[in-house]
């Protein structure tokens, strides 16, 4: 994948790992996203959580499908392997992944586009299989590279750019992957470091497959066409002498809040979202009394964040089909393919 390089400056203070490796070797190429893009925010997350546990970049696999979320890879762990599949196509591309090669923490980056509608099946199926990979959702309720129209994920009554309101209902993907039955579900917020890096950190050490949805705010879809203000009503009354477009710089929004309670966020377009952070009281081992306490807080306005349900003793995908435990990537020819001798007992299967 193509990136635009950062400069290479090493300081001989900065804190190692384990490998003996600093956070500057989990970084990857500048971002070209908007500044004050939340999905910043969470690529700053990946890059701390990874130095910590003392990951090794080769053996990091880094994968996306298409929109502004599918970027995210090539803005940390330069080292890693890395990969853009078509649109919603991203869980199969880390399925051949975890199966050649176990020994890959798999890491998929994906938008609530690419996820939850033209991928909701593959999603769906990842789940089922209890793929060992880290699923990231940077959740933004829009199409930000095709100018802002409503994605699945957002929420009935939303205002888009243009004026219109959605009338559709969400679909949430905390709920969707209980009802998937998912392994690991969290939710968090972009700007919320604190909580993110170590569900992170955990969802890296799960052996399934770990979901996190990360509201993650789009600074640039605020500007409505009924405004005087907007980039419509400019190019409309303007004529400039080259076609160029500019976004305006704005702060990263970031929370800090405690557990059990409840913060409103304001947006960059003046809306506001309300977090509530699970509490010590909260059980994130059953499954049926997540599904109802998630949908009854969605039902007050709320979006829970932190570690929603977690089972540790799934079974993933290699355990399931009882794979051998060496890498099939490091396997000879001649051990992967049984020959023709085979094919016959093969075929009789499906007979």
């Amino acid at each position: 994948m193509s990136y635009i390089s950062k400069p290479r400056i090493d300081h001989p203070g900065l804190k190692q790992n384990a490998l003996g490796l600093t956070r500057r070797d989990y970084e990857g190429g500048m971002s070209t996203l908007c500044a004050g893009c939340g999905h910043d925010s969470v690529t700053a997350a990946l890059v701390q959580a990874c130095w910590e546990l003392a990951i090794p970049p080769e053996r990091v696999a880094k994968l996306s499908g298409i929109g502004c979320s599918s970027k995210t890879p090539a803005y940390f762990v330069s080292g890693a392997h890395g990969l853009n599949s078509v649109h919603g196509r991203m869980p199969s591309v880390a399925t051949g992944a975890a199966a050649a090669n176990r020994d890959l923490h798999c890491i998929g980056i994906s938008g609530d586009g690419d996820s939850l509608s033209i991928g909701m099946g593959q999603f769906c199926h990842a789940m089922r299989r209890n793929l060992d990979l880290l699923y990231l959702i940077e959740n933004n309720g829009v199409y930000g590279l095709t100018k802002g129209q409503f994605s699945a994920s957002a929420d009935r009554g939303t205002k888009a750019k243009k004026g219109e309101v959605n009338q559709q209902p969400p679909i949430d993907p905390v709920l969707t992957a209980l009802a998937a039955g998912a392994t690991f579900i969290a939710r968090s917020f972009s700007g919320d470091k604190a909580q993110l890096v170590p569900l992170m950190k955990a969802g890296l050490r799960h052996r399934g497959f770990a979901l996190i949805d990360v509201l993650s705010p789009c600074v640039t879809f605020n500007d409505h066409e009924d405004s005087t203000k907007s980039y419509a009503f400019t190019r409309q009354y303007y004529h400039p002498a080259v076609n160029m477009d500019f976004v305006p710089p704005a702060e990263e929004i970031r929370t800090a809040y405690d557990e059990g309670e409840a913060m409103e966020v304001r947006l960059h377009d003046g809306s506001e979202l309300v977090l509530r952070k699970t509490d010590e009281a909260y059980d994130p081992g059953n499954r049926a009394n997540a599904f109802q306490y998630i949908r009854q807080h969605l039902d007050q306005g709320e979006f829970l964040t932190g570690l929603l349900y977690v089972d540790p003793e799934s079974r993933e995908m290699h355990d399931l089909n009882q794979t051998v435990e060496r890498p099939l990537a490091s396997l000879a020819p001649d051990s992967l393919c049984p020959g023709s001798s085979a094919l016959p007992d093969i075929l009789a299967r499906y007979r």
